[in-house]
């Protein structure tokens, strides 16, 4: 998947930002055809510290808001869960995403086993 917002960073550059109170978040979008309702999150977007997540999540808040209602019953629901999602910032997935980038930083003992073959 996708990261928004990272523009060439280190590892450790990011840490560093982390550790400042950036994160990694994902919104969410609603798209309704008639009896069909498909809820989708967005790319994974890098906020900096400072940095509100409000303002990235309204292009997303957006296609929700025109293409969410139409399905019944779950168009509604899932339009307003999807915008009350991108208001409140999002959902955090910094946790995630750092786990991951610790174990591929971490060599694993089948990798370093296939090294000395």
């Amino acid at each position: 998947m996708q990261i928004h917002n990272i523009d060439g960073l280190t590892v450790d550059q990011v840490k560093a930002e982390i550790a400042r109170g950036g994160k990694f978040v994902i919104f969410t979008y609603a798209i309704s055809i008639l009896i069909m309702t498909f809820k989708r999150p967005t790319g994974i977007h890098f906020i900096r510290s400072g940095e509100s997540a409000v303002p990235k999540g309204i292009p997303a808040t957006l296609i929700s808001l025109v293409l969410g209602w139409w399905g019944f019953p779950w168009g509604p629901i899932y339009t307003i869960q999807s915008i009350a999602n991108n208001f409140s910032g999002g959902k955090d997935v910094t946790k995630e995403i750092m786990s991951s980038i610790d174990s591929d930083e971490k060599p694993s003992p089948a990798k370093e086993f296939m090294k000395k073959i």
